[in-house]
């Protein structure tokens, strides 16, 4: 026997289109919230040199943002057991467009509290999404398939994350050159001046954002999505006790809040890390350019996961993953130059499949209670907000390259949870 995987109310009819339609639809959404978070690698030298943070300060965009995965995740499960998959899709998308749309007031009155406000609602809606979109694709088809589902959808995500840093910097950080001592060389008014012209900087691309997700949340709407279904035996082998006893998904939440931490940490330094006399000088936009070839790599390694992923067992794979990605950090930490920056970028290649192997092997079997599980994972995501926090205050502290250890050492985990800790058993046997 068999039941639906999303509630009778979606917007769905006995005729609706293949997975393969519904996929590639769904994959704008994971486009546009890859575009969207990788927005704040470009926010944070941005707002660090208009309100002349520290490290640590300006590690607070990707704290506010991420910590709403720790916050709505639980309201966000909820939801989507309430009015389905789809339905809480578009909300999802309408919430993230009202967080784009704060931008504009908050650059208005300079004000970096506001900024953090509109972070936060933006990825409150990014989290809605994705506690449905992830298991709503790990579920269309056989199970063994998931990973590679999950690997194809997030390599649009990445195609996100990868067209993002190029044209945000284009965008936002072409009117940011203004060295220290040219800075520190004005009036106090024509420091407000610049500030306010530099802060405005933001308004149209995150208006334009807005537009952008108002529209997929439309078209998803307007979409009719089949009816997925799964087996009743793992529905039946999952109802019982707390859904932490699953060590697959116990394991699983802290693998994935290192493993985002892990990757935030990175990409939210990487400019600053490319402007350091030792590592390649670069100013700002330029340095932004970069950041483009980390988050490539992440495509290119989800295109060629999905293949590989079918052929490939997703835990040793991910273990292999994160072996070469602590090797590379631990390499850019110990050289300068170029070979520091290239070693660096070349960890996106790495990470590529580290997050949807992750997940799919976190909720594996657990029948009707995916959407608890995925409200889990979606919540561990807020090691994006605590990990590159620690990475600034070490970054004051000891300088940014060596702050680069704490990234390593969060991949050591993943090489466990690769080789071991995905194992489908309960916790407590």
């Amino acid at each position: 026997m068999t039941q639906p995987l999303t509630p009778a109310h979606d917007n769905m009819n006995e005729r609706a289109p293949s997975h393969g339609a519904a996929l590639a639809i769904l994959s704008t959404a994971f486009f546009m919230w890859g575009l969207a978070t990788v927005f704040n690698d470009i926010l944070v030298p941005h707002l660090k040199g208009i309100f002349g943070l520290g490290y640590r300060q300006a590690a607070l965009v990707q704290l506010s943002f991420f910590s709403a995965y720790l916050f709505a995740s639980g309201p966000s499960a909820k939801v989507v057991a309430r009015v389905g998959y789809q339905r809480s899709m578009v909300a999802g998308l309408l919430v993230m467009a009202t967080g784009a749309l704060l931008f504009i007031p908050a650059a208005s009155v300079l004000s970096y509290p506001a900024f953090l406000g509109g972070l936060l609602v933006l990825a409150s809606g990014i989290t809605l999404v994705q506690v449905a979109a992830n298991p709503y694709v790990a579920a269309m088809g056989e199970p063994a398939g998931a990973s590679s589902r999950l690997n194809l959808a997030q390599a649009l995500n990445s195609l996100g994350t990868t067209v993002g840093p190029s044209l945000g910097g284009w965008l936002i950080l072409r009117g940011a050159a203004h060295t220290q001592s040219e800075l520190r060389a004005m009036t106090a008014e024509q420091l407000q001046a610049w500030r306010l012209a530099t802060a405005a900087s933001v308004k149209w691309p995150y208006f334009g954002i807005a537009l952008l997700l108002c529209g997929v949340a439309l078209a998803i709407a307007r979409f009719r999505f089949p009816v997925l279904r799964i087996e009743k035996k793992d529905e039946a082998a999952s109802s019982g006790g707390s859904v932490w006893r699953h060590r697959q998904l116990a394991f699983g939440a802290g693998a994935i809040f290192l493993y985002v931490g892990a990757e935030v940490s990175i990409g939210s330094f990487l400019v600053s890390y490319f402007m350091l006399p030792d590592i390649a000088g670069l100013t700002a936009a330029v340095a932004a350019r970069y950041v483009t070839f980390y988050w490539g790599g992440a495509m290119v390694g989800r295109f060629a996961g999905s293949v590989l992923l079918r052929r490939f067992r997703a835990g040793p794979a991910a273990g292999t993953m994160a072996i070469a990605a602590a090797v590379l950090v631990l390499t850019s930490v110990n050289s300068t130059g170029w070979m520091a920056a290239y070693a660096i970028l070349a960890v996106g290649l790495c990470n590529s499949i580290l997050f949807p192997s992750i997940f799919s092997l976190g909720i594996a079997g657990l029948g009707k209670r995916t959407s608890e599980a995925s409200g889990v994972l979606i919540a561990s995501i807020v090691g994006g907000a605590v990990i590159p926090f620690c990475e600034g205050a070490l970054a004051d502290r000891f300088g940014l390259q060596h702050a680069f250890l704490l990234p390593a050492a969060c991949y050591l985990y993943l090489v466990f949870y690769g080789f071991a800790g995905w194992k489908p058993r309960a916790a407590g046997n």
